[in-house]
């Protein structure tokens, strides 16, 4: 199985140039926590998640922090997926590079999520999730 099988096509992205306050409200909007930054062409610039925008808020020094561009807060190092790859190849990227999500690339374009929802919803890969969420809780210690 490959990737763009399993993965999630309904995602929610910002542009490079939207500020935090506009990827907070995405965030609440959709109830999520994660959100991919593209440029206009749906190149894959960097990823911020709720946690990035509130441990960064927390050591501010500036009172506007919210008006901030995101590109203060989001991670540019990005851990991403090809589209093509092979699910259990993706799946070992979870536990070696400690994340919980990877966006997927196709002709280096955003095109999708890979969770590991995603992965535990195929009973093929239960023991994979459990041993990846062992790995994350025992990571951050």
């Amino acid at each position: 199985m490959i990737v763009k099988e399993l993965m999630s096509t309904n995602i929610y992205f910002a542009k490079i140039d939207a500020t935090i306050a506009d990827v907070a409200a995405l965030m609440k909007q959709y109830d999520i926590g994660f959100v991919p930054i593209c440029d206009n062409k749906g190149c894959l610039l960097g990823v911020v998640t709720d946690r990035d925008i509130v441990l960064r808020s927390k050591f501010a020094k500036i009172s506007d922090f919210q008006s901030l561009p995101i590109s203060e807060v989001m991670s540019s190092n990005i851990i991403a997926v090809n589209a093509d790859m092979n699910v259990h190849d993706a799946a070992c990227m979870f536990s070696e590079k400690k994340v919980r999500r990877l966006p997927v690339l196709e002709s280096g374009k955003l095109t999708g999520v890979l969770t590991l929802s995603d992965l535990a919803r195929k009973k093929l890969f239960l023991a994979e999730v459990g041993d990846i969420m062992g790995h994350l809780a025992t990571s951050r210690k």
